[in-house]
């Protein structure tokens, strides 16, 4: 079977853009920390690292054998320094790394093994059993472990030759990012070397990266954040990344106030900064060596943000996609969070930005509008989704399908997804600002609000809310609380108090599930 993308590529030769970062700051500062990871202690220099990787290529050069050119390595595993070496091996190969998101389950995960289709799959000890049930279905799939041993990715990299990268255009794909899922229905997102490069350059001016920068990272590898906005861009400016593999409140507040770490940049996803914020072990002082905490991935409350600025730490919201990486972002300035709470910010420098009404034509400040995306980090498509590709482009133009507006002083908001928005009563009606008015009740922890269709208004709104612990608000008060800032038409016509809004790895909402779940209570009300 064919395995292929369908999308805009030249013919461009190897040169800057293809060339790793870590091969580059191996030659001008070897003996500079690259890597330390808190789970083992372990540390690698630039040197280090740029010979692991060197072997790590060597053995995907014999084990890939002739199949090498494009094929696609799969990782189901939690962040590790090894994680790192595997995916820049990919790129001297010119093989695809392709990281699982390992909060799926085999059922969910075999279809994207069925589209990537790999050649080898190095899975963790902890999902071991997932990875023996999809790899049931791919016959001539190779697995093996990341755990120690003579068969364990660590010893295999040990023993290999180290190899020199392998000459390349600049637009073949190197990595696949599968989407969250929102709808159901991941899609393999094509990140090609020239993408690569350009998305963490823009990460590195927005978020002010250099060589002295260290950067905390236990937001998953398998997503553009962790892989490429903070991954990618520390190493290509020269700092250190700190390996985490996995978010727990206590232990990422530590790694914080360890002055050894000295860690400078942290990204989040909301829920993450409500966690540590609400955390018995949280304090001022703990984050008081960072340049900013950078959020993205879900809407900040305008509370959340304060409370992080009365403390003296900035939180940065932006907005960006595994389709184009960082797209706009708050500048890492008090006055600029404080004055524009709920804004993504200003646009990330190489990168074109439109604002596109229902006729194609652009809208002025302050008008909604289709985001519309044109720049070297851009995606070229999906993988073996010409359809889908074909669909997400218009002239040059990469259609996100999320509704924003540009205010008068040049920075973004982001109002919601196209696909989210519903019309009640002929009136189109925002999920995002109805959930902005329910957020503001102290006693909601989280919602989500999703359309469905209805008899009478041919759709209405249904609010799925999660009340903080020992909290008491009942459906009537939180009615009352939206009737008091929302017109009628805005208003939800069932509030339902759940344990937990489902959400994707990178804190969004599976409204798709929202909308079953609501489809699933009215048949079993009918029966």
């Amino acid at each position: 079977m064919a395995h292929s993308f369908s999308g805009v590529v030249s013919s461009a030769d190897c040169g800057l853009v293809t060339d790793d970062p870590v091969l580059y700051r191996a030659r001008v500062a070897p003996d500079r920390r690259a890597l330390f990871e808190i789970a083992t202690g372990r540390q690698m220099t630039y040197a280090e690292l740029d010979l692991r990787i060197a072997r790590c290529a060597g053995f995907l050069g014999a084990v890939l054998g002739p199949r090498r050119d494009g094929a696609r390595v799969a990782m189901l595993a939690r962040n590790a320094m090894d994680s790192i070496v595997l995916a820049f091996a990919c790129q001297r190969a010119n093989a695809i790394y392709v990281p699982l998101n390992w909060r799926l389950n085999a059922a969910e995960l075999r279809p994207i093994l069925a589209d990537c289709a790999p050649a080898l799959l190095v899975r963790d000890d902890e999902f071991a059993a997932t990875a023996a049930d999809i790899a049931a279905a791919e016959s001539e799939m190779m697995v093996i472990s990341t755990a120690d041993g003579p068969a364990g990715l660590a010893a295999r990299i040990e023993a290999s030759l180290p190899a020199a990268p392998v000459s390349c255009d600049a637009d073949q794909p190197c990595v696949l990012l599968y989407t969250s899922g929102t709808t159901g229905q991941p899609k393999g997102v094509v990140i090609t070397r020239r993408n690569a490069f350009f998305a963490a350059v823009n990460f590195s001016f927005v978020g002010e990266i250099g060589q002295g920068s260290v950067a905390l990272c236990d937001l998953p590898f398998f997503h553009t954040i962790g892989l490429i906005a903070v991954a990618r861009t520390t190493l290509m400016l020269g700092g250190t990344l700190v390996v985490s593999d996995r978010f727990t409140p206590a232990r990422t507040l530590a790694a914080l106030s360890d002055r050894q770490h000295a860690v400078t940049h942290y990204f989040a996803v909301p829920q993450i900064a409500l966690a540590l914020r609400n955390d018995p072990a949280y304090s001022a002082t703990a984050l008081s060596g960072l340049h900013a905490l950078f959020v993205g991935g879900a809407p900040l409350t305008r509370a959340l943000i304060e409370s992080y600025i009365e403390d003296g730490v900035a939180l940065v919201n932006g907005y960006g996609m595994s389709e184009a990486g960082t797209v706009l972002h708050v500048p890492i300035d008090r006055r600029a969070v404080q004055e524009n709470p709920g804004s993504v910010g200003l646009p990330a420098p190489l990168l074109d930005i439109r604002i596109v009404g229902e006729d194609g034509r652009d809208v002025g400040d302050g008008e909604i509008g289709e985001l519309w995306l044109r720049g070297p980090a851009v995606t070229p498509g999906y993988w073996n989704k010409p359809a889908e590709t074909a669909a997400a482009f218009a002239d040059g133009w990469y259609r996100t399908g999320d509704l924003g507006r540009r205010e008068a002083n040049g920075f973004y908001r982001i109002v919601d997804r196209l696909k989210d928005m519903y019309i009640s009563g002929g009136e189109n009606v925002y999920p995002a600002e109805v959930e902005a008015a329910l957020s503001s009740h102290p006693d909601i922890l989280d919602v989500a609000v999703v359309g469905v269709p209805d008899d009478r208004w041919g759709e209405c709104g249904i609010a799925c809310v999660v009340l903080r612990p020992g909290a008491a608000a009942t459906s009537e008060v939180i009615a009352g609380h939206c009737a008091a800032r929302l017109a009628a038409f805005k208003r939800p016509a069932r509030i339902l108090l759940v344990d937990a809004i489902p959400r994707t790895a990178s804190g969004k909402v599976q409204k798709h599930v929202l909308r079953q779940f609501h489809s699933e209570a009215l048949q079993r009300q009918a029966l």
